[in-house]
């Protein structure tokens, strides 16, 4: 893999990982959605007029482009696994930013994944 197309697949899985914590923000700020609630116009407009939601989004359209841009230089049985990447970046992030417990049953889990993701990337 290319140093640029590592840069791209590093940048996809990064803004993917915003994204998600982004969600998370805005879902904590309008609380438990139900299924009932999710149809709900109100519901919905209190979500998605939320700032972390407009830009959790607005990352998920960008990380598209630039994932579409890596895929096209990668191949995805290497490319994809490298998604694995944001669990690392979503715990720490989610353990600071959110106040979550990450408990070390969860480390150890993401430490494994972390060893894999090393393993695959020097394949």
């Amino acid at each position: 893999m290319t140093a640029y197309a590592a840069l791209l697949v590093l940048s996809g899985v990064v803004l993917n990982a915003v994204a998600q914590l982004l969600l998370k923000m805005a879902t904590n700020k309008v609380g438990v959605i139900e299924a009932s609630s999710a149809l709900s116009l109100g519901a919905m407009s209190a979500l998605f007029l939320q700032w972390p939601m407009i830009l959790g989004l607005f990352c998920y359209g960008f990380s598209l482009l630039i994932w579409l841009m890596a895929l096209s230089r990668v191949d995805v049985t290497l490319a994809y696994p490298m998604l694995a990447i944001g669990y690392v970046i979503n715990a720490f992030a989610a353990q600071y930013f959110l106040n979550e417990p990450v408990s070390l049953q969860r480390w150890v889990a993401i430490g494994v994944i972390v060893l894999g993701v090393a393993l695959l990337a020097r394949s």
